[in-house]
């Protein structure tokens, strides 16, 4: 590895444990600032009801992944320094049947983002999303996951604010 190689893996190394020590916004506030919003939710076709923004949307994910996947979400604050921060996009379409997945941003931890693809697989199929959220058919999610070191998540949506030390 040449030096520029070796000045790059490292500023790429710091920005990326920059960003697991980061605290996060409280579940609570968050939640607060979703409610505000007009026109939180509305009913589909079949009678059922759906968030109507992305962000409650979101939400709606992550409780229903969460709740689902129970055995792998830790439920306490998350720890300051976490062992793997994963970003997820995924594709949900019209009738919430979970199209693609993919890893856009992981720590090399191949278990934190086998954990991450497996929970998204067995939640599915989703709550339908709204028409607004809709494009061509289906709305594309991007979704964080703090990783625990003992291997167990939250959902950034959902999650509490991270212990300070």
């Amino acid at each position: 590895m040449n030096r520029f190689q070796c000045i790059l893996f490292l500023t790429i190394l710091a920005a990326a444990l920059a960003g697991c020590s980061a605290p996060i916004k409280s579940s609570s506030s968050r939640a607060a600032e979703i409610a505000k919003a007009e026109n939180r939710t509305e009913t589909t076709s079949d009678g059922t009801s759906t968030a109507r923004s992305l962000s409650a949307y979101k939400v709606d994910l992550a409780q229903r992944i969460s709740e689902t996947d129970s055995t792998h979400v830790y439920v306490g604050q998350p720890q300051a320094l976490l062992r793997a921060v994963v970003v997820v996009k995924f594709t949900v379409d019209a009738n919430g049947k979970l199209l693609r997945s993919e890893i856009v941003r992981g720590n090399r931890d191949s278990a934190t983002e086998n954990t991450v693809l497996a929970s998204l697989r067995s939640t599915a199929p989703f709550p339908k999303p709204s028409s607004a959220l809709l494009r061509n058919g289906r709305v594309e999610i991007t979704e964080t996951y703090l990783f625990n070191n003992d291997g167990r998540y939250q959902i950034r949506s959902i999650a509490k604010e991270q212990m300070s030390e």
